[in-house]
């Protein structure tokens, strides 16, 4: 019974210590991440803006608090989507080395077991990440007051029952009707009338501003429940690419530490485990490297999901592209991954912030887990 309770501690121990270095990791590396992710999605081909025209315009539009829109997805997401990423990971890995006398795993089987890996976690984290990507956007986004009071009598106008408290633009309505007054009809109340039709439900012929539809109720009414996974091509590949390319270059990495470590020894091991455990500090530095590396692999998908998960494309026009039997556009790698074409120069647009933060946070998750783990471990035996 007590052997059996000391598994169900340990077990706890490693889950909650796990949590709770991701929390604490993504707590220190989210200003960056913000900062990625605008520029990201604010920048043009021409035009790329740097970290502090970014951090000037949110704290104007948001405060220091903007800094940190949206962190509460990420955190939730991320524990979630690394549980899941680690988890599959050791498990495949664990059929790997099944009958194997070294506990052993070769590069090219750590690549194929994370690319599984890192398409699992795309799959829990996706909603967490479009939430925590729109209010970001919406942290550095002006929104004007484009509320207006109704004529009585008039219908209560589309989009107002798919986002409360969003009213069509009064300025645009007024041109459309403008444009249209010339023409004979026998509805007289041609504001009224436009105010139902979803191509004119915001007075511009435009969809909403990602800034009013960043609240999960939002984006659900308005959009759809797929939504939650816009992006989903490019973000498997994403997801795909940097989980191969983590743990592959940390195995391999990992393999040359202990080769490195058992030169000299008398006699030479036979197995990995005669080695003894490497440092913890080396091993986080080489996870950190790893991180970066893999970010740097796969950032241009990243950037591809970061502006697709930042359009807003209501129902009825995704309806109309089912309709319309609408093709991808672009060649057969970018349908394939989900890169638009208009974002081919683009795609490097924040590329040393996420190796940055993909690196400073790999380097804190494992160090940290490893190092409360050993002390808590040690206290507990």
């Amino acid at each position: 019974m007590k052997k059996e309770l000391s598994k169900n501690q340990i077990f706890a121990l490693h889950g909650i210590t796990a949590a709770g270095s991701i929390a604490l990791v993504t707590t220190f590396t989210y200003p960056l991440d913000t900062i990625k992710v605008l520029t990201q999605v604010g920048s043009s081909a021409g035009k790329e803006l740097n970290a502090n025209q970014i951090v000037t315009r949110v704290f104007a539009v948001s405060g220091n608090a903007g800094m940190f829109s949206g962190f509460g997805w990420l955190a939730f997401g991320r524990i979630f989507g690394l549980g899941a990423r680690f988890g599959v990971y050791e498990i495949l890995t664990a059929f790997c080395k099944d009958g194997r006398e070294n506990n052993y795993v070769t590069a090219s089987e750590a690549f194929l077991v994370g690319m599984a890996a890192g398409a699992t976690e795309t799959f829990i984290s996706s909603p967490f990440e479009l939430i925590k990507l729109r209010m970001q956007a919406a942290s550095a986004s002006f929104v004007p007051n484009s509320n207006f009071s109704l004529e009585e009598g008039a219908r209560k106008p589309l989009i107002a029952r798919l986002l409360n408290g969003c009213y069509p633009d009064k300025k645009s309505l007024n041109q459309y009707v403008g444009l249209l007054s010339t023409l004979t009809t026998k509805n007289t109340n041609i504001s009224g009338a436009l105010l139902e039709y979803p191509w004119a439900m915001t007075g511009s012929g435009l969809p909403p501003s990602v800034c009013n539809v960043r609240r999960p109720s939002n984006i659900i009414s308005l959009e759809g429940w797929s939504t939650l996974w816009r992006g989903l091509r490019s973000g498997i590949v994403r997801d795909s690419v940097f989980g191969g390319v983590f743990f592959s270059s940390w195995q391999f990495l990992h393999q040359a530490m202990l080769d490195w470590k058992a030169v000299g020894m008398n006699p030479p091991p036979r197995l990995n485990d005669e080695v003894g455990p490497l440092s913890p500090l080396a091993v986080s530095l080489a996870a950190g490297f790893s991180g970066s590396v893999a970010a740097a692999a796969s950032h241009g998908f990243d950037t591809a999901r970061s502006r697709s998960q930042c359009t807003v494309v209501p129902k009825y026009v995704s309806m109309e592209r089912k309709l319309l039997q609408w093709k991808r556009p672009g060649n057969k790698f970018e349908r394939f991954t989900g890169i638009h074409p208009s974002d081919r120069n683009v795609l490097s647009r924040g590329l040393g912030l996420r190796m940055a933060r993909s690196g400073i946070a790999s380097f804190m998750i494992v160090g940290s887990y490893l190092f409360v783990v050993d002390h808590l471990t040690s206290s507990l035996t």
